[in-house]
């Protein structure tokens, strides 16, 4: 039978290539996404600040009926690409402490986030989260591509099924499991968020800046930072 190709199975391969520690930040770091997007969905009204494909099509339906929900998407996705070079470019800046100093950053947004929901600037706050969730992608990047996707979840559903069929033709049994554990972080993160918004308003997004931080520790801890 022929064998996938070495850079296919590098990419098919890359969250089992990660120990325990990394998996369990990552699923973390997922989790905070989900939390975060929930509560952007609620205070935009079916908007995201993580789930850029989500924006996209909004974007799209917004412009063809003409209305302003293509204006708010595409500020959103603008927002979360500044956060994407934000986050890449405070990587890159701080070396071996990679993951511990894009968490803060994403803490300082979250932070940044928070007080504007309390000062009432909302549509800003949305901004600020959509900063932090896209400069979050930065965490496990290596020479420019993310090894782990912490915020999206289409390609971890897409490698999870290509590991089961895998399991299912005699392949390894268990390779599908460290995926299915980062898309059930994002799951329960969301729970938390949407539950954590219907008791306290925006300002949940005050647990959410402090969890950044403990992550930025807890990264370092994990060999990531």
């Amino acid at each position: 039978m022929r064998q996938p190709a070495p850079a296919a199975r590098a990419s098919l391969g890359r969250v089992n290539r990660f120990d325990r520690r990394t998996r369990a930040l990552a699923a973390l770091l997922a989790a905070l996404a989900g939390y975060v997007d929930a509560i952007g969905f609620l205070l935009l009204g079916g908007f995201f600040v993580s789930f850029m494909s989500g924006n996209s099509t909004r974007l799209a339906v917004g412009l063809a009926e003409r209305t302003s929900a293509a204006a708010l998407a595409a500020l959103l996705i603008a927002a979360f690409v500044a956060g994407v070079v934000a986050g890449s470019s405070t990587g890159r800046l701080a070396g071996r402490r990679r993951a511990a100093a894009v968490m803060a950053l994403v803490a300082v947004l979250l932070l940044a986030a928070a007080w504007l929901g309390l000062n009432g600037a909302t549509r800003m706050a949305a901004f600020a989260m959509a900063m932090a969730m896209g400069a979050e992608n930065a965490v496990f990047e290596k020479d420019g591509e993310v090894q782990i996707g912490l915020t999206y979840m289409t390609g971890t559903l897409v490698k999870l099924g290509q590991r089961l069929a895998t399991a299912l033709h005699g392949g390894p049994a268990w390779a599908w499991l460290p995926y299915l554990v980062q898309w059930a972080g994002l799951i329960c993160g969301a729970v938390l968020g949407a539950l954590a918004y219907g008791a306290l308003g925006v300002q949940a997004l005050w647990i959410a800046a402090a969890t950044a931080l403990a992550a930025a520790v807890l990264s370092i801890w994990a060999g990531d930072g």
